[in-house]
């Protein structure tokens, strides 16, 4: 059985984001403001339903779904792009497929203790996102 991610997340570290970002066509500026930021996550799971909400000071981007059902996905604050994306389990990692203008982009979550794994491809480039569950 897939754990309940349910929880209160603080960033604790990162490596790779602006390779990330720059396989995501994010122009230097706004990729070395990203680069700076330090998110939190919270996530609502709820049977199989699901609400990812990643903050910072910049802005938030909400993520509301139902697992296993392929909705448009509106990435406008991140990178401007729309895609079809996808969210189910797959043993008990969280992951994300959309599809859209990049090659091999989504995401994975998994759980280690209390720390929260985010691992985030796009075309060749893999971020990966270190979070620590606080409530």
């Amino acid at each position: 059985m897939p754990p309940n991610l349910t929880g209160y997340y603080r960033f604790v570290s990162q490596d790779n984001m602006d390779g990330y970002l720059r396989a995501l066509d994010i122009n230097v500026a706004l990729r070395k403001l990203v680069c700076l930021l330090k998110p939190d996550k919270e996530i609502i799971h709820a049977g199989d339903h699901m609400t990812i909400r990643t903050i910072t000071s910049l802005r938030n981007y909400i993520m509301d779904f139902d697992l296993g059902k392929e909705f448009e996905e509106d990435l406008g604050p991140v990178d401007g792009r729309k895609c079809q994306t996808v969210v189910s389990w797959e043993g008990e990692q969280l992951v994300c497929e959309q599809q859209g203008e990049k090659r091999n982009r989504g995401w994975r979550h998994w759980l280690e203790g209390d720390h929260l794994h985010l691992r985030m491809t796009a075309e060749d480039e893999v971020c990966v996102q270190i979070f620590r569950k606080v409530k």
